[in-house]
């Protein structure tokens, strides 16, 4: 498989020496493959020479919390190094030939505690008391539609003047890739569309225009709206965008007990595996749900021949 005589310290440096000499590799570059070899060789007690595929495997798992740029520029530095080895008789074979990077570890969406939202309205609120002017009415209607159905920014701004009616629950929205969709709309989102539509001219193409332009109210703009609002709510600004709302309406909305399918269809994921990075918050509920509701919950258990309660 290898050459014994070698040891890893000195492949490593053999290796480093042909990237500075014959490939002319950056000196931060050089740092750093060589800083990888050695965390690899620690990692299998100096046995990277006659490291398996399944090693490499095993040890690029380990790496997949990082930032995608470190595990890709890992992966490059052993394939190149195990191509070296070969070529310099060191293997017979080549065990990073067909490695892959390891799928990304998923993060988690960023969201807001119900206390959160809640004092996100209760500012939205205060300021329309202090003054109920147009601006403000906006304020309430685009954050009734953020958090209470869970829009995305884009289809919130563009959303055409008539496209939500009076006294009907609901829009029918045209997402990503064309996908039409139902989204329930709220009493309350309701009412504030209609107190904010009162003020938008009847030629308007947008239910949330520009300034007086043909345009619609720009993804920036709402990003600010939010943020200053948070800054009257005590929320730190970092922690709020658009999209947080949404990913607050649902995360909320599973935490309560809603059916997984359902929030997909509102949320227009494709996939419900989309969906399904949600159910992170609402573990604990899920677990409830099937010990309280399933069929079996009431039955004697074959085992004990005592109701199961989870």
């Amino acid at each position: 498989m290898s050459d014994r005589r070698l040891t890893d310290p000195a492949a490593i440096g053999l290796f480093i020496d042909m990237l500075a000499s014959e490939k002319g590799a950056a000196r931060n570059t050089l740092a750093a493959y060589g800083r990888d070899l050695r965390l690899v060789s620690e990692a299998l007690n100096g046995g990277l020479l006659t490291a398996g595929p399944d090693d490499l495997r095993a040890w690029l798992a380990g790496q997949a919390g990082l930032a995608r740029a470190s595990v890709s520029r890992k992966l490059s530095c052993l394939r190149q190094f195990f191509l070296f080895a070969f070529r310099e008789g060191w293997r017979r074979d080549n065990p990073a030939a067909d490695l892959l990077a390891p799928a990304p570890a998923q993060r988690l969406p960023k969201s807001l505690s119900r206390d959160e939202v809640d004092r996100l309205f209760e500012a939205a609120r205060a300021r329309l008391e202090r003054a109920p002017v147009p601006a403000n009415l906006r304020l309430v209607a685009l954050m009734e539609l953020l958090y209470g159905s869970g829009l995305r920014a884009t289809e919130l701004v563009s959303l055409p003047r008539n496209a939500i009616a009076p006294g009907k629950p609901y829009i029918i929205l045209k997402g990503k890739g064309g996908k039409e969709r139902l989204v329930p709309l709220s009493g309350r989102a309701l009412a504030a569309v209609e107190a904010w539509r009162a003020h938008v001219p009847e030629e308007a193409r947008y239910l949330f225009p520009s300034g007086g332009k043909a345009g619609h109210l720009t993804r920036v703009r709402l990003f600010q709206l939010v943020r200053e609002l948070g800054l009257e709510a005590g929320v730190p600004p970092e922690r709020l965008s658009p999209h947080v709302l949404r990913h607050a309406f649902a995360t909320h909305l599973l935490d309560n007990g809603a059916d997984l399918r359902a929030l997909q269809q509102m949320l227009g994921h494709a996939d419900i595996a989309t969906t399904q990075i949600y159910t992170h918050v609402a573990e604990t509920r899920l677990v409830e749900l099937v010990n309280e509701k399933h069929p079996l919950a009431n039955m004697p258990s074959p085992v004990d021949g005592r109701k199961r309660r989870g």
